[in-house]
């Protein structure tokens, strides 16, 4: 395991993926719980492949999910439900993973949600270059049905209090919407983190991971790579 500097640990991923030779646009999966840092890492991460010429897709699973109705169908704080009713993997694979894979034409949607009217998007298709990047965040990503779909997959590792700690301190419960206190560790304790329980007893996402990142610290963070 290696530790250091943010940049130093952006510059790592950044020469693993550079180190993936697919023939398609590379895959990267950034995994792991909710409020583990995927997004923030995925967005820095493009940055510095952008500044490197790459061209870098960015996508997150929020832009797959059912609508509320639909994820919320056994009950809000079921962790059964955020675990098995909430995202439309067929349709992300259908629309982005699959296009940009090894028997893919390269046109694609990034997303086909909007969490905030909880309404359909209805993207234009874009067509990516052979040597694109998708960084694609979000929960689950390491489940049975999607891990072969990845090139590279990167998993977040951050203990379930910390996570809690961060959702607290962003304000945000369900649906992202502004939360007191009670509501987002109700919101944690009896969905996110049971959920995340049952993905880990089912799927045994770092196992999986060619790379895992411990992020408990953000400015500190430490890293293993498993691939090259």
């Amino acid at each position: 395991m290696d530790n250091g500097t943010r940049s130093e640990l952006l510059s790592r991923l950044a020469e693993s993926i550079e180190s993936v030779r697919a023939g398609h646009p590379v895959r990267v999966a950034i995994d792991g719980p909710p409020a583990a840092g995927k997004t923030t890492l995925a967005d820095e991460l493009a940055v510095v492949l952008r500044a490197q010429g790459r061209e870098v897709i960015r996508a997150t699973i929020e832009g797959f999910l059912f609508p509320k109705a639909q994820r919320y169908q056994r009950g809000e704080y079921s962790p059964e439900g955020c675990y098995f009713d909430s995202h439309d993997h067929d349709t992300m694979c259908q629309v982005l993973l699959d296009p940009l894979g090894p028997d893919g034409d390269r046109k694609f949607q990034p997303a086909v949600y909007d969490r905030g009217s909880d309404t359909a998007l209805r993207l234009p298709i874009t067509e990516a270059g052979a040597d694109a990047v998708l960084l694609f965040d979000g929960v689950f990503l390491l489940r049975p049905e999607l891990v072969d779909r990845w090139d590279l997959s990167i998993f977040m590792s951050v203990t379930f209090e910390r996570t809690l700690e961060r959702a607290l301190a962003r304000g945000e419960a369900l649906a992202g919407s502004a939360a007191g206190t009670t509501e987002i560790e109700r919101a944690w304790r009896s969905r996110y983190i049971p959920s995340q329980q049952l993905y880990f007893a089912a799927a045994h996402p770092a196992d999986h991971a060619d790379i895992i990142v411990h992020n408990g610290e953000l400015q500190q963070p430490a890293w293993e790579i498993r691939s090259n």
